[in-house]
């Protein structure tokens, strides 16, 4: 994924004028006008509560962080509520299983700090899974559909990849998770030269490999601890951001000058790859750089581009050589895709007693004709 790139909130101090103003919440993204004795109260309750009702956390905290779907359609919308005056301070984190038919089937909340990392789940055959923080390898577990908590177990002996096998964290380390067994290990014979890694669903496993050398940056693609192919990223780009691999289609942002300008990409599983310098896509609009770049790819092929709270295209199939620009009912802070539906979060970008216009998850299942709002 998203990696998809996920929304990692900043926390700041409120400016004064914030503090002088009784029923404005004041936040990137127009936020609307609370009252300071009610729902502020309420908030600062919530996040101090040494045992939060899961339903009051998801009511402050608005709108999910992120969302992870299971096979069969079971999604998993995770909330977090931090402490709005400073990085520090009491927060409160919840989670909520949401059935394919869209009733509530289990949720949980906890009091944490605001200084720890969201949790972190990836949808998985049969639920969910926990994504270990770094250092903190013990706080990976599973769920089912219904909630209930399962143990996982990780080693440290690499494994070689098998069609089913997800990719659970990155980097630091990188873990593969086997929902069969309910393990997590690192994937047999990946360059020490990885900077990003993608496992399709194959178990094909696809990495960006930058050596310490002068030499070209390299996409490298592995099955069952075997090598299969490689390829060189053309000059005068480096690759960079997320790679992204589903159904024979992988991939790649190019960077030139610390910006995203284009995208190296295969549809036959890395027989021919070709570089998408246009496609109907502003790349001058993408300026922040690859770590904010939305990069996804749909279960038909298509490439899902764009940037957190900017602007996003979706191709218009497989093919991927042209793209049209998504119409969204709001701004969203990130946007992230399973299977072929669309799944946008709108929140402000620091953490606020008030509600962005639209605030919530938006869903679409038509490419981005229509949108949904979640309730």
């Amino acid at each position: 994924m998203m990696r998809r790139q996920k929304k990692h909130r900043r926390r700041t101090v409120l400016a004064a004028a914030c503090a002088a103003l009784a029923l404005t919440a004041c936040s990137q993204g127009g936020a609307e006008t609370v009252d300071s004795g009610g729902r502020e109260a309420k908030y600062k309750r919530v996040i101090e509560d040494p045992h939060p009702r899961p339903a009051d956390v998801i009511e402050m905290a608005g709108a999910p962080t992120d969302v992870a779907r299971a096979d069969d359609g079971s999604l998993l919308l995770t909330y977090d509520a931090r402490n709005v005056e400073d990085d520090e301070g009491p927060a409160a984190t919840a989670w909520r299983i949401i059935g394919p038919g869209g009733s509530t089937i289990a949720q949980q909340a906890e009091h944490t700090d605001a200084e720890a990392a969201p949790a972190e789940f990836k949808g998985v055959a049969g639920g969910f899974v926990r994504v270990p923080t770094e250092g903190g390898a013990g706080a990976a577990y599973a769920l089912d559909v219904r909630g209930k908590r399962q143990k996982v177990v990780i080693s440290g002996t690499p494994v070689r990849t098998r069609p089913g096998d997800v990719l659970l964290a990155e980097l630091e380390p990188t873990l593969v998770y086997r929902p069969a067994t309910r393990t997590a290990a690192p994937p047999a014979g990946v360059p020490e030269g990885a900077v990003r890694i993608a496992v399709d669903e194959r178990g094909t496993v696809w990495t960006l490999d930058q050596s310490l050398t002068e030499d070209p940056d390299r996409v490298v693609w592995q099955r069952d601890g075997r090598t299969l192919g490689s390829t060189t990223v053309p000059k005068p780009y480096a690759g960079g951001g997320a790679i992204v691999a589903r159904g024979g289609t992988a991939g790649l942002p190019l960077i030139r000058s610390e910006s995203v300008s284009g995208l190296l990409v295969t549809t036959d599983g890395g027989e021919h790859w070709r570089t998408v310098l246009a496609g109907g896509i502003a790349w001058k609009n993408l300026q922040r750089g690859p770590e904010s770049l939305v990069l996804e790819i749909l279960s038909d092929g298509r490439l899902l581009v764009g940037e957190e709270g900017g602007r996003y295209w979706l191709a218009d199939d497989h093919t991927n050589t042209a793209f049209h620009e998504l119409k969204t009912p709001t701004t969203f802070t990130s946007l992230t895709v399973h299977g072929t539906t669309l799944y946008g979060m709108a929140d402000a970008t620091t953490a606020t007693y008030g509600l962005v216009k639209g605030e919530g998850l938006w869903i679409s299942r038509d490419g981005g004709r229509d949108w949904r709002r979640h309730q």
